[in-house]
């Protein structure tokens, strides 16, 4: 079983998503009557900045969510990538507050979701879940901060092969990642003619191949050495206030 599918692969009874397994048993009893399991597609638009805010999206397997912030010349950069190691929309808030940025599906495949409404009945009557929750806003918060700085100082070539790595270690390391020229750009906030032109130098030195719609990596060694180490700063921090929550690949592989 890989994370493709949106069941655990060991067997666990509960949607393969690392932030609900992290909770107790009477935790996850709350809310799992008002779990409802979907299937999403790339590019489903998931919140466009404004809108009300009323349901929680949990990606499961491989599915991935990503924030985009709209500029005024027509562009959304993103900002995160969310796996199946959190959740979008309505964490932290009380009520159906409006969203900020776009949150759209980048990997297609399972999630499922519940009313915001419920989640929040749920941390009133519970702290340690409250807790568990408040835990992850604040990883969250710390992959935007790395993801600000990661910007500001690192090239593109680094940041490439970032968010290369951070998509296969949220497929359990499989070596075909479904991101094109296009979506890479997007991830990077440049032009296509940029992206395209690191993928090519990648190419020539035997780091990766390109497919219709996905990369496929032939030297993952390689490829973390050209990266930046936003993405082990952002793994450590998760380890020190929500361990085994963040993507590991699975045993065996």
């Amino acid at each position: 079983m890989t994370a493709r599918s949106g069941d655990a692969p060991d067997g666990n009874d509960r949607p393969y998503n690392n932030l609900l397994r992290r909770l107790s048993a009477g935790d996850f009893a709350l809310i799992a009557p008002h779990l409802s399991p979907a299937e999403a597609g790339p590019n489903d638009l998931l919140y466009n900045p404004g809108d009300d805010v009323e349901t929680v999206h949990f990606p499961c397997g491989a599915s991935l969510a990503s924030y985009l912030v709209p500029n005024e010349d027509g562009r959304d950069v993103e900002t995160i990538l969310i796996g199946r190691e959190g959740a979008v929309g309505g964490i932290v808030s009380q009520g159906y507050l409006p969203a900020y940025t776009r949150i759209m599906v980048k990997f297609g495949g399972p999630f499922v979701r519940m009313p915001v409404g419920k989640l929040d009945a749920a941390k009133s009557r519970s702290a340690s879940l409250r807790n568990v929750f408040a835990r992850y806003a604040d990883c969250m918060l710390a992959q935007i901060f790395q993801s600000t700085a990661c910007n500001a100082i690192h090239s593109i070539e680094q940041r490439t092969a970032k968010w290369i790595i951070s998509a296969m270690e949220r497929t359990d390391g499989d070596d075909v990642v479904p991101l094109t020229h296009e979506q890479l750009a997007t991830l990077l906030g440049v032009g296509r003619s940029y992206t395209s032109r690191v993928i090519q130098t990648f190419k020539a030195d035997g780091v990766l191949e390109t497919r219709r719609g996905s990369i496929m990596v032939r030297n993952p060694d390689a490829l973390r050495i050209r990266a930046c180490l936003c993405n082990e700063a952002v793994k450590n921090h998760f380890e020190e206030v929500l361990r085994g929550v963040y993507p590991a690949p699975e045993k065996g592989n």
